[in-house]
């Protein structure tokens, strides 16, 4: 970790005061998130309003130092870790839900804010923000926006992206820009909210966002579906998401993971080549013919089984084994690699079977679940890292996941992001222009390259 320039410290600290954090112990706390990377950075700061945030750009630019925007550090892919040392700037102190209006279904929330607090606050209005990543309950809408989180509920109502109507950011020429509008419709200029949602911090830092909120459904109902082979639990996807009801969630689970789930997991699931867990939700007089629509559709030659759920005990009960599956992974390998890759859902079948194919060729235990309506599958490579050889052949299998991902249409991320993780990756997910379009986005926005650098974007010099 080097010092900061003698001359930004003093005008950070006269800007920030006790909300500055320069004591190395004090700035580990800030330098690592769940991807396990980890860079000390140079200084932290807490700001608590957006003022205090266009400050901060405008003298590191003047400083040519490096900024990188944390929320609480769930991301996976290390794009909250500064990799170039700098500034660290949390927003946990900006945590103010700012205005709920039930008329419009909007809520005004700066980016501290945490999913699940915003979610307590909303289900007084009848009302829910959709996107729902795992760590919804301590993760924070300004990090759900910066890598576009989804979760299972994103088959029916989208992920943060779609759910976003305006934002306050500020760019790295330390200029505020107002994006969108607190309106259900908008056809004006350049739609630049969608362009800084999933950019990982690295076009502008969100310091206000008004998200597109959503009724909360009187009532729900579940379905799990067994299946022989994964190709009966896809034919059942392509039916499911033509259902005049989409279902709310609909998840996948390989054979590894159904096996894993109840050897490891103690779920109470017997054995199946696959499983689908179908969830939907609609008010209380309709919910029972939607259920049973999709129980129809899930319906094949290749089905094995199949359990409703119409209380929350049941659901619970249904819903074990996927909650079973990551304690699982835990109890067969100290590593594990987990990509969200993403595939048209018409071609969810030939990837697992080809995941299976790689998982031998490279003598790695590959494990797959995740959101099968989207086709956004969590393709886990479980592996010991004190075993060199071990990890390098992990490495290698997952080379050929990114590789044969792109063949078969689809992208190397569906709400993870890219970060450092999978930024290499994007030379050959991208051809040659739409890169340089890319870069000059970034340049328009961040012309001294001072936000969350090295992140997203490969070298130009990156040939793969």
């Amino acid at each position: 970790m080097s010092p900061l320039d003698p001359r930004l410290a003093s005008a950070l600290r006269e800007l920030f005061g006790d909300a500055l954090l320069t004591d190395p112990g004090e700035c580990l706390a800030y330098g690592y998130d769940n991807s396990k990377r980890r860079a000390t950075p140079s200084a932290v700061v807490l700001p608590e309003n957006a003022d205090q945030v266009q400050r901060l750009v405008r003298l590191c630019r003047e400083h040519r130092t490096p900024i990188t925007a944390r929320g609480r550090g769930t991301n996976t892919t290390g794009a909250s870790v500064p990799i170039e040392g700098g500034v660290v700037v949390s927003f946990e102190r900006m945590n103010r839900i700012l205005r709920i209006s039930p008329d419009d279904r909007v809520a005004v929330v700066e980016p501290g804010v945490l999913n699940g607090d915003l979610q307590a606050a909303l289900a007084e209005h009848g009302l829910f923000w959709p996107p729902d990543p795992t760590s919804a309950p301590y993760s924070s809408v300004g990090g759900n926006l910066a890598c576009n989180a989804g979760g299972p509920r994103a088959v029916r109502w989208g992920s943060s992206r779609d759910n976003v109507l305006g934002l306050v950011a500020i760019t790295g020429c330390g200029e505020r820009i107002r994006c969108g509008a607190p309106t259900s419709k908008d056809s004006t200029g350049y739609d630049l909210s969608r362009l800084v949602v999933g950019s990982e911090g690295t076009l502008a830092l969100i310091v206000e966002a008004s998200l597109k909120l959503s009724a909360k459904p009187e009532s729900r109902r579940s379905l799990r579906a067994l299946y022989r082979d994964t190709g009966s639990a896809a034919r059942a996807v392509g039916r499911l998401m033509v259902q005049a009801e989409l279902p709310s969630a609909l998840e996948f689970m390989d054979a590894e993971a159904v096996r894993l789930a109840r050897e490891r997991g103690g779920a109470d699931i017997p054995d199946a080549g696959a499983l689908l867990m179908i969830e939907v939700e609609s008010a209380e007089g309709a919910v029972d013919a939607a259920r049973d629509a999709l129980e129809t559709a899930a319906r094949n030659d290749g089905l094995i089984a199949i359990d409703r759920a119409d209380d929350a005990q049941q659901r619970e009960s249904l819903w074990a084994a996927r909650r079973a599956l990551s304690p699982a992974l835990r109890s067969v390998a100290p590593g594990k690699i987990n990509e969200d890759v993403v595939v048209p859902v018409s071609r969810l079948a030939e990837l697992v079977t080809r995941l299976q194919t790689l998982a031998t060729r490279h003598d790695t235990h590959v494990v797959s679940f995740g959101h099968a309506g989207n086709g956004n599958l969590h393709v886990n490579l479980l592996h010991d890292p004190a075993d060199a050889a071990q990890t390098k052949r992990a490495h290698a299998c997952l080379d050929e996941v990114f590789a044969t991902v792109i063949e078969l249409g689809g992208t190397l991320s569906g709400e993870h992001g890219i970060g450092l993780a999978k930024r290499d990756w994007m030379a050959r997910a991208f051809d040659t222009d739409t890169l340089a379009t890319m870069r000059r986005v970034k340049v328009a926005f961040d012309p001294d390259g001072i936000l969350n650098p090295g992140k997203v974007l490969p070298s130009e010099n990156d040939a793969r």
